[in-house]
């Protein structure tokens, strides 16, 4: 379903003038799915439940905010931040129990779930923007080059902003024969980039499609969409659920946090691991993006409400998005799990593990290379004993075997939203 057609009209000529990094605007038969869409009204997609999109309260008051200098400095790492080594012999053994997740940094990780490979949000670009030599850049390097990577069954992507759908790393990937799962309307970008109509598959909320034995949901998110000079809201955005024979997981995207996730729980759930969103929050933005307590009460209720399966944090560490503290993510999320009794995993980038193992990645390796808060690091329960990068390293490179005891707690804001950084 490419949309195209002889179409050389004004607004057609327009729309080939515009910087390829923009992407394209969903035409023809995909434009005709859209407005079918019981999800699409009054000439765009709607969220789940209310939301605003852009900044609320005072746009002088958030200036202030963003733009302090203090506030800067807090907003970044004092050293360089660990990345595992991983190998092309790292991810060529199978996991030994059917399933392991690589966290490239941000929202991007690998799955390898039931003996396919799943490729969540892969961002291999220097900086989240439509221009190369501006916009928010990469904080550390990626674990390894793209094609060192192997063989991917299914790139998945939950929206097309910039730091979730990344114009070099989809040309790259267009070169392969993966397949591409899609929110409705976001295959008109990678149509555009390069991508083969065939390998497209372009989902509507709670639409499904099989890769191989795995089954892929297109599940709901309370986000917004738009990479141009106007956010049309005519692309979908979506978190996602995987089914394998053995293994479940969940991929959040971008979303504030809302009661759907008790749906989606009892659709698709219980799951052994969950990639939720966890930084990029702010007081200015409640609605789009999740605090690290939210995105644990998101978890929770993905499992029914109780703790369960593993909970690895996503969506912060590699760019800065927020006004937050740089390492504000990661303590809150290690605050939140030992309330609720949650077991999490925190790798440092490139870090695999198998969620079902006895022994997750649970040092805090941020307070390596971040400012010590006001109040020190307390709260967490975590003492930190890791002085350098490399320490913090080496206490998360404990070896991941044998199967789990499944006891819970063993191992155990909002960033500038894309509305904000798209010209």
């Amino acid at each position: 379903m490419t949309g195209t057609g002889s179409d050389r009209s004004p607004r057609a000529r327009l729309r080939a003038l515009r910087p390829e990094s923009f992407g394209a605007d969903p035409t023809g038969a995909r434009l005709a799915r859209i407005r079918r869409s019981p999800n699409f009204a009054d000439g765009i997609f709607q969220n789940p439940e209310p939301a605003r999109r852009g900044p609320s309260g005072s746009s002088v008051e958030f200036a202030k905010i963003y733009f302090d200098k203090e506030g800067r400095t807090r907003r970044a790492p004092t050293g360089t931040i660990p990345v595992h080594p991983t190998t092309v012999a790292d991810l060529a053994r199978p996991p030994a129990t059917g399933l392991r997740l690589t966290w490239m940094g941000h929202s991007g990780v690998l799955a390898e779930i039931d003996g396919h490979r799943v490729l969540f949000d892969p961002v291999w670009g220097e900086r989240c923007s439509p221009f190369p030599f501006a916009g928010p850049k990469r904080l550390h390097p990626v674990p390894l080059p793209l094609a060192a990577l192997g063989p991917v069954d299914v790139v998945v992507i939950s929206h097309d902003h910039y730091d979730h759908l990344d114009l070099p790393t989809i040309k790259a990937l267009a070169t392969t024969d993966t397949v591409f799962a899609v929110p409705l309307g976001v295959g008109a970008h990678l149509e555009r980039w390069g991508v083969a109509a065939s390998r497209l598959r372009e989902l509507d909320w709670n639409e499904s499609t099989e890769i191989g034995e795995l089954t892929l949901t297109a599940t709901p998110a309370r986000h917004f969409c738009g990479r141009g000079l106007r956010n049309r809201q005519m692309t979908l955005w979506a978190s996602w659920a995987v089914t394998g024979p053995a293994h479940r997981i969940f991929h959040s995207g971008d979303t504030g946090y809302f009661s759907g996730f008790k749906d989606i729980g009892a659709a698709h759930g219980p799951f052994d691991a969950t990639m939720i969103q966890i930084g990029a929050y702010s007081e200015f933005w409640t609605d789009i993006h999740m605090t690290p307590a939210e995105g644990m009460r998101a978890h929770l209720d993905l499992q029914g409400g109780g703790p369960g399966g593993v909970m690895l944090p996503i969506h912060w560490g590699t760019f800065n998005l927020a006004p937050h503290p740089w390492a504000e993510p990661g303590e809150g999320t290690v605050e939140a799990a030992e309330g609720a009794a949650q077991r999490i995993a925190l790798p440092i980038p490139g870090q695999p593990f198998e969620p079902g193992a006895e022994r997750l990645p649970d040092a805090p390796w941020w307070r390596a290379v971040a400012r010590v808060p006001a109040g020190g690091w307390g709260g967490s329960g975590l003492t930190d004993g890791h002085g350098t990068p490399e320490a913090a390293a080496e206490a998360n490179a404990e070896p991941v075997t044998g199967p789990s005891s499944g006891e819970p707690g063993e191992g155990s804001g909002r960033g500038a939203p894309e509305a904000a950084r798209t010209p």
